[in-house]
């Protein structure tokens, strides 16, 4: 059985389902949060690139911010990785490291190259607010060595994300460009629905019983859920990154890549 087989028979096996999930702690955060959550998921970002009609230097923006939590990104699954509980739950973040190194890596060089950013303005671009506050908050997850607080990051930015790319909308994607198309498809499907449901149901599974590393937890989730909001309005702010251009070292979020 491949990887990605195996990913998706666990998360059946244990009867997790991404569109019904127990009321547990995952369920609750996003209710919380239900305001910012749709906003990130309707955002004005996520309905051009659905429709195809994002604009060049806007996806350009985009995925240029984004690529610079592929340090931090990176760092926090392998922290799940080491907090986790068992052999089975880190082997399930071992794989998601292997996709993440090979598709995603390859998806933004591609797209790098069809939108013609410079190799300058991927590895070592100006930051805008936006990306240094949410790159802040993936290593303050990070450094707590809490699986619980992990967990909730790593559900934000996977589970938001596949609920934009599964929107009755995207269903039909009036998108046909490789660089819009290939960001939605890395964000739906059966593998990552799966991923994510796992993800949702080791959150449920390991919900904190402190109220202390709760409150931590649902602290994280929130800003989380802000900080994507955030990240996808920014991509419009040209000013900012004017004016980060003129006042700020480059970046050394992102290290290297061939």
């Amino acid at each position: 059985m491949s990887d990605e087989a195996s990913l998706v028979a666990g998360a059946v096996r244990g009867g997790v389902r991404v569109r019904a999930m127990s009321p547990g702690l995952t369920a609750r955060l996003i209710a919380d949060n239900a305001g910012a959550w749709e906003a990130a998921v309707r955002s004005r970002f996520v309905d051009e690139l659905l429709a195809g009609t994002v604009a060049d230097d806007v996806l350009a923006r985009y995925l240029v911010q984004d690529y610079q939590f592929c340090d931090a990104f990176t760092a926090l699954l392998g922290q799940g990785c080491a907090s986790a509980p068992d052999l089975p739950e880190r082997l399930v973040f071992a794989r998601q490291l292997g996709m993440f190194a090979n598709d995603e890596n390859s998806y933004f060089v591609d797209s790098f190259d069809a939108l013609g950013v410079a190799e300058s303005d991927r590895l070592r671009p100006p930051l805008h607010p936006a990306t240094r506050d949410f790159d802040a908050l993936m290593r303050e997850a990070l450094a707590s060595r809490s699986y619980p607080q992990v967990l909730a990051v790593l559900v934000v930015a996977e589970r938001l994300y596949l609920d934009w790319a599964t929107r009755p909308d995207a269903a039909d994607l009036r998108a046909t460009r490789p660089e819009h198309v290939g960001w939605v498809d890395l964000h739906r499907g059966l593998a990552f629905e799966a991923w994510v449901a796992w993800l949702t149901d080791r959150l449920d599974a390991h919900a904190p019983t402190d109220a202390a590393e709760l409150q931590a937890v649902a602290d994280l989730f929130a800003r989380a859920v802000a900080c994507e909001v955030a990240f996808f309005d920014a991509a419009y702010d040209a000013a900012a990154y004017d004016d980060a251009a003129h006042h700020e070292a480059p970046s050394e979020l992102a290290a290297p890549r061939s």
